[in-house]
């Protein structure tokens, strides 16, 4: 090892801490904490017996821990079934959606005509219209839709289909736009060239242009993965059987008429945070890189 290598070391291992780094520091595990604090004090809620919290308080040190409540949440609650409800409503609505989002991508984004920006517009500005302020006019379209044959009800109300429709309708507008950018930033070397070779309109789409688009796909197949699979409110409107609804209304099935089981209910919880979980340790790699796309450019 040179002379010069050596004395750059020695000044590495001299440099003093400098205070602001301390704080920065401090200030960073202090917020991840802050963060983590209500999980962690949801697993130690579950993992204690009810008749244990309510003796000696939630604030106290458990003398028994075990996986009783999670093992009484997932029974009681049938949560297998409300799984397969919630993959039936959410697998379609995340493929649909990108899909069509991405069609919408692709044609105002490598074409060029007048309305173009109008039409992204369009489609953008469905996600600034609040939920709630639809909800009536929408409801009574659903009760007034007849699917006789189609769905379980005969009608687009109480049925999945119905959800994975709305679902599709308010987010096809944030993908179609993440998209939009992002495809934006591709060079048009690669379509003009295709073009030359005289490739047709879909192979540009799908052979060409789609492929490049993976990070950013999988960004936004985690981020509406997890937004369709937490959702509550749609599902609380449109669904009226309570064997249709999805996985958020297991939770319901915890709850008594005259007493509640809070650290069952946590439990409960914490058994339906799994599979996003899961999407999203599956796509992390995808999603980081989804979103630190064009972070280096100038």
């Amino acid at each position: 090892m040179s002379a010069p290598t050596l004395a750059t070391g020695a000044l590495k291992k001299r440099a003093p801490v400098r205070p602001a780094r301390v704080l920065l520091h401090v200030f960073l595990a202090g917020t991840a904490l802050a963060w983590l604090a209500p999980l962690l004090w949801a697993v130690f809620s579950a993992l204690r017996p009810y008749s244990e919290t309510s003796d000696k308080g939630y604030v106290s040190w458990p003398d028994t821990l075990n996986f009783d409540n999670f093992k009484n949440a997932f029974e009681q609650s049938d949560m297998m079934h409300y799984f397969g409800n919630t993959l039936l409503i959410a697998v379609p609505a995340v493929l649909v959606t990108l899909f069509l989002s991405s069609m919408v991508a692709f044609y105002v984004s490598r074409f060029d005509f007048r309305l173009n920006l109008a039409l992204l517009l369009v489609f953008t500005a469905g996600n600034l219209l609040p939920q709630q302020v639809i909800i009536t006019p929408l409801y009574r379209m659903y009760l007034l839709t007849d699917l006789p044959g189609i769905t379980a009800s005969g009608k687009l109300y109480d049925s999945a289909l119905g959800l994975v429709l709305i679902h599709v309708a308010f987010q096809s507008g944030f993908c179609a736009f993440v998209l939009s950018n992002y495809m934006r930033s591709l060079p048009h070397e690669l379509t003009e060239a295709a073009l030359v070779d005289g490739a047709s309109v879909w192979r540009l789409y799908w052979q060409i242009t789609l492929p490049l688009c993976k990070p950013a796909m999988a960004a936004l197949a985690t981020l509406l993965s997890i937004w369709i699979y937490n959702d509550f409110f749609w599902a609380l409107v449109l669904i009226s059987t309570g064997e249709n609804m999805p996985i958020t209304s297991a939770l319901n099935n915890l709850s008594g008429q005259y007493f509640t089981d809070p650290n069952l209910v946590a439990a409960g919880a914490l058994l339906t945070a799994i599979p996003t979980l899961v999407v999203y340790f599956a796509l992390q790699r995808q999603f980081v890189s989804g979103l630190t796309l064009g972070s280096n450019k100038g």
